[in-house]
């Protein structure tokens, strides 16, 4: 039995979510998404809950009934909430800004990296050394948060670099005379 797909998820009040076939479509105050579930498993609506089940009892049926509900979950929270994840920027004269549709990062290159923000994720910046990525889509966010620190991932000398705001980077002792 999976812990995790037997509860069912609680839809806010705002909140109303419609399934046709595989397919379930949540709609709230910050817009509407959706996810195809497999076969494998039955999506139902009640009242405001949406429960999931498995169709069988083979390995694969009980995988996705775990990941369904926590898509279906992802999904209510995203059009609810929404995710966020912030990352600083650690280093002498390391620095971003917004500059129109795209993310301008100073970071010890000899040029400036022009990052483009994707369609429904919204980046600010309230200080040059934090950056604040947001949206509705959990993978999506994360995905730009990666690429972002991607460009120059924390070094384990100076700590210098783009890092999550509360990741911890295991410092190395330098050279020893």
């Amino acid at each position: 039995m999976s812990r995790i797909g037997k509860k069912p998820v609680e839809l806010p009040g705002g909140v109303s979510a419609s399934v046709s076939g595989q397919t379930i479509e949540v709609k709230g105050p910050n817009g509407t998404r959706s996810f195809r579930a497999t076969d494998d498993v039955t999506i139902t609506v009640e009242d405001n809950t949406v429960s999931i089940t498995p169709r069988g009892s083979s390995k694969r049926a009980r995988q996705q009934w775990g990941m369904s509900r926590t898509q279906v979950a992802n999904l209510v929270q995203g059009v609810t909430g929404g995710f966020t994840k912030e990352l600083e920027i650690r280093g002498v004269g390391y620095r971003a800004a917004l500059q129109g549709n795209a993310l301008k990062l100073s970071l010890g290159y000899s040029h400036d990296v022009l990052y483009d923000i994707p369609e429904g994720i919204k980046v600010t910046c309230p200080k040059p050394t934090v950056i604040v990525v947001e949206g509705g889509d959990q993978q999506t966010v994360g995905q730009v948060a990666a690429e972002i620190r991607a460009w120059r991932k924390p070094e384990p000398y100076k700590g210098k670099g783009v890092r999550y705001k509360d990741e911890y980077v295991f410092q190395k002792a330098g050279k020893k005379k």
